[in-house]
C-alpha cells in the first residue's frame, strides 16, 4: 500500500468514526454510564439481584461502545501521525499498513454493531426450526439448518445449546429449539426468521430426482422474568408426560417431559431434553416468555405497518432464502439479493455476509423513513 493510499484510508476511517460518534451520541452515553455507576455504588443495589444484573449488563454494553470508539479513534489518529515517518522506511510502511487493516476491521465491526439498535438486539436469542413441506427431505433439511446455525454460533464465539429436539421417524428432525448466547445474539439472528428453501437431488428418492424442501426458522429474544412480559399462574396449564426418542430406559420410566399451554394466546411449548422435570419446566417457561415477547414485537410491527399502509409477510409465506444444489449451486437471499455459489461454506456456518446485507438493508430502509 502506497503512502497516498494509507493517508486516504486513515482519513476515511477518521471521518467514519466521526459519523459513528454522532450516531452513538457519546455525551449522552457517558452521562448514562455515570448515572448507572452511581446506582451500582448504592449499598442496597444488590438487594434486587435480577434488576442489578440488568443494570450491570447495560453498563457493560455502554462502556464497551464508548471505550471501543475511543480506542479506535485514538489508534486511527496515531496512524495518521506515523504515516509521515514511513515515507522513506519500507518496513515501517508495511507495519503501518498491517495496523491500518486491523483498525479498519474494528471500524467496520463498530459500524455493524450500530445497526443493532432495536429494543432486544443486545439480548440472547432462542431459535426454533421446523420442518415444512417436503416429507423426509424437509426433516433432513431442518437438521441441516440446525447444524448450520450451531456452526455459525461457534464460529462467532457464541454459546449455543439445543434446548429441545423432536427427531424424524426416518431421518432428520421435525423441530428443534436452540438457545444462542452472546453479545447481540438476537440482533444478528433476527433476520434469519422466515422460510428457507432447499433444492437438491434427494438422497431419499430411489430415482434420485430433484426435490424441493422447506423449513421455517423462528427467532425469539430472551428476556428476564421481571420484564413487561408477565405470565400469571392462572394463565398457563402445565402437563407432564414421558419423554420420547433417545435416552435409554430413563425416557420410559419418568414423566420428565413438560408441556405448557398459555391459555390467553393458545401458545404451546414443550421441552423433554433434560432428565429433570424441573429443568424442563424452567426451559419451557423461558421459551414461552420469549414467544410472548416475539408476539408483542410482531403486533407492534403490524400496527406500525397498517399506519403506513404496508403489508407484512409472516410465517410460511415469508420465504427469505433459497439454497440450490441442483441443477446449479447457489444460495440467494430474496430480500437483499445477496448470493454466493459457495454453498458448502454456508452450510459450515459462514452466513455473516447474508446477515450483514440484511442489517444494512434495514438501516437503509430506516433512513428513508
Amino acid at each position: 500500500m502506497t503512502i497516498e493510499n494509507l493517508e486516504a484510508t486513515v482519513t476515511g476511517m477518521l471521518e467514519r468514526l466521526d459519523r459513528i460518534g454522532v450516531r452513538l451520541d457519546l455525551p449522552a452515553k457517558q452521562r448514562e454510564i455515570e448515572e448507572l455507576e452511581a446506582r451500582s455504588a448504592d449499598p442496597e443495589f444488590w438487594n434486587d439481584g435480577a434488576g442489578a444484573q440488568r443494570v450491570m449488563r447495560r453498563l457493560g454494553a455502554l462502556r464497551n461502545q464508548v471505550e471501543t470508539w475511543t480506542e479506535l479513534h485514538q489508534q486511527a489518529a496515531d496512524l495518521r501521525e506515523l504515516i509521515d515517518l514511513a515515507e522513506a522506511d519500507d518496513d515501517l510502511r508495511d507495519e503501518i499498513a498491517a495496523e491500518t487493516e486491523r483498525v479498519l476491521r474494528g471500524v467496520e465491526q463498530l459500524e455493524l454493531n450500530l445497526l443493532l439498535s432495536g429494543q432486544y438486539d443486545e439480548h440472547d436469542a432462542i431459535m426454533a426450526i421446523h420442518a415444512g413441506t417436503g416429507g423426509v427431505d424437509a426433516q433432513d433439511w431442518a437438521e441441516m439448518l440446525m447444524r448450520m446455525y450451531l456452526r455459525w454460533a461457534s464460529n462467532r464465539g457464541f454459546q449455543a445449546q439445543v434446548l429441545d429436539v423432536t427427531e424424524g421417524e426416518e431421518a432428520g428432525i421435525k423441530s428443534a429449539t436452540i438457545e444462542i448466547r452472546g453479545p447481540y445474539a438476537y440482533g444478528y439472528t433476527k433476520g434469519e426468521a422466515g422460510t428457507h428453501r432447499l433444492v437438491r437431488l434427494s438422497p431419499f428418492d430411489q430415482a434420485h430426482r430433484r426435490h424441493t424442501a422447506f423449513a421455517l426458522v423462528e427467532v425469539l429474544p430472551q428476556v428476564e422474568e421481571d420484564t413487561e412480559i408477565v405470565i400469571r399462574d392462572d394463565e398457563i396449564r402445565i402437563d407432564t408426560y414421558r419423554s420420547s426418542g433417545a435416552g435409554g430406559q430413563h425416557v420410559n420410566k419418568t414423566d420428565s417431559a413438560v408441556r405448557i399451554t398459555h391459555l390467553p394466546t393458545g401458545i404451546v411449548v414443550t421441552c423433554q431434553n433434560e432428565r429433570s422435570q424441573i429443568q424442563n419446566r424452567e426451559t419451557a417457561m423461558k421459551i414461552l416468555r420469549a414467544r410472548l415477547t416475539e408476539l408483542a414485537i410482531r403486533k407492534r410491527e403490524e400496527e406500525q405497518a397498517k399506519l403506513k399502509g404496508e403489508h407484512v409477510a409472516v410465517g410460511w409465506g415469508n420465504r427469505i432464502r433459497s439454497y440450490v444444489l441442483q441443477p446449479y449451486t447457489m444460495v440467494t437471499d430474496h430480500r437483499t439479493e445477496y448470493s454466493t455459489s459457495n454453498v458448502q461454506a454456508v452450510f459450515e456456518g459462514e452466513i455473516d455476509p447474508f446477515i450483514e446485507a440484511y442489517l444494512h438493508q434495514q438501516l437503509g430502509a430506516a433512513d428513508e423513513q
